[in-house]
């Protein structure tokens, strides 16, 4: 057989495909235990857990319920009820002027963004070709592959800013960016998966008039931000209007199983993207939709997000980030300051193997993590802070949390002390 270059493309050993690969095979191991230190796994909140078992009891004691769950396509645009109460939720809690003609569902926001990539992007009519800037790398690895052309992003290394106690912070390097007129849309996550960095808001409000003036749409990926799950750990504001797509997710509020994505855009984009649903997949699934649409409607999830949820994880990094300390003591090692997500961004400065190199050695002594160089699309040039940082989740248990952490430690240790450094 032969693929085609889509085909290609899609079957290629992309980052994204290797890191769930790594997750479904240590997921079934049974020989050795793997520390999953490496996904995006959200942790298991129990009181989240049994707000939903209840809602799905629910769902399944009422006939008619349960027969829309699983027995009718929903729209295009997804699940009418959450649709429209998460536009009234929108309007009321955050003052932005979106109805349900701003709002689309997704299977999952992977599906979501591969859709807007490659609808603001890539080749157009009359052949000129339009690419995604991304403010400052790193940034998601699975933005990474999920354009239909080659070479579909752009971006900046950013500056670094050291801190005391052992932190560091990116910031978007404004003076190096650029943005012209083969840019067809700005994309940045907030916060930032791998490194947990919120955007401030006055870097924020930079891009938004820096997207407006080239009359291009600014993409705002809050997977992991507000208004829900809210997970931030500094000062933020969550803002919108007809230039902004928001990205939103029920997956980090702990339902990534039933890939819901949410696309909040101008009247024009959802249109768009309720073509691409109908075309791709007729409609997205109802089943996350229909689960969690109790909490829009009755407008629950923004204080389950602020009470529960955010405190949930504000605990865990900061635990994480005490054992990092206590453990990595003497290694040159240094955490990206830890605002939001659920992720420890790790820089070990002048590191004797690359951090792909690392991630081996530690997948064998039994810790997934992720290597930091699959974070990097669209730098150009070498750059050898790509190969010093990994990405490490505390999303898991915090025994298991601490003893990854601990092996990642000595492993970390050894190397250093066999090269002399």
């Amino acid at each position: 057989m032969e693929f085609t270059r889509f085909g290609q493309k899609m079957t290629c050993n992309a980052g994204i495909l290797s890191l769930m690969d790594d997750l479904g095979k240590a997921s079934v191991r049974s020989d050795r235990p793997m520390i999953m230190m490496g996904g995006g796994n959200p942790g298991q909140v129990p009181e989240f857990q049994e707000i939903m078992r209840r809602q799905l009891l629910a769902i399944c004691e009422d006939p008619p319920v349960f027969h829309q769950l699983i027995g009718g396509y929903a729209p295009p645009q997804g699940e009418k009820t959450f649709v429209e109460g998460l536009a009234a939720l929108l309007q009321k809690e955050q003052g932005w002027d979106v109805g349900p003609e701003n709002i689309c569902l997704t299977n999952g926001s992977q599906t979501a963004f591969f859709m807007l990539f490659n609808l603001f992007a890539g080749i157009l009519p009359d052949g000129r070709e339009k690419k995604i800037c991304l403010p400052m790398a790193p940034e998601y690895i699975g933005y990474a592959d999920l354009g239909l052309t080659d070479g579909l992003f752009v971006t900046t290394r950013p500056d670094i800013e050291l801190l005391d106690g052992g932190l560091f912070k990116y910031h978007i390097d404004f003076e190096k960016l650029e943005v012209g007129e083969d840019i067809g849309a700005i994309c940045i996550s907030r916060p930032t998966n791998p490194t947990g960095n919120v955007v401030t808001d006055a870097e924020l409000a930079r891009l938004i008039e820096l997207a407006a003036g080239r009359r291009i749409p600014l993409i705002i990926d809050s997977a992991y931000g507000l208004p829900f799950p809210g997970m931030i750990y500094c000062e933020a504001k969550p803002v919108w209007n007809d230039n902004l797509i928001v990205c939103l997710s029920l997956s980090k509020l702990g339902l990534p199983a039933v890939r819901t994505g949410i696309v909040v855009a101008r009247k024009e984009v959802v249109q768009a993207i309720t073509g691409m649903n109908a075309i791709m997949s007729l409609t997205p699934n109802s089943f996350g939709a229909m689960l969690a649409r109790h909490l829009v409607v009755n407008e629950e999830i923004i204080g389950l997000s602020r009470d529960l949820i955010q405190p949930f994880y504000q605990t865990k990094m900061e635990k994480a980030v005490a054992v990092v300390r206590e453990q990595f003591a003497g290694i040159p090692c240094r955490i990206h300051k830890p605002e939001g997500a659920m992720f420890l961004w790790l820089w070990f400065e002048g590191l004797p193997i690359t951090s792909l190199e690392l991630y081996r050695l530690l997948k064998e002594n039994g810790v997934l993590v992720v290597s930091g160089h699959y974070f990097f699309p669209g730098l150009d040039g070498d750059w050898k802070h790509k190969d010093e940082c990994i990405r490490v989740t505390y999303s898991q248990g915090d025994e298991d949390v601490r003893r990854g952490l601990e092996i990642i430690a000595g492993v970390v240790r050894r190397i250093y002390n066999l090269s002399g450094e």
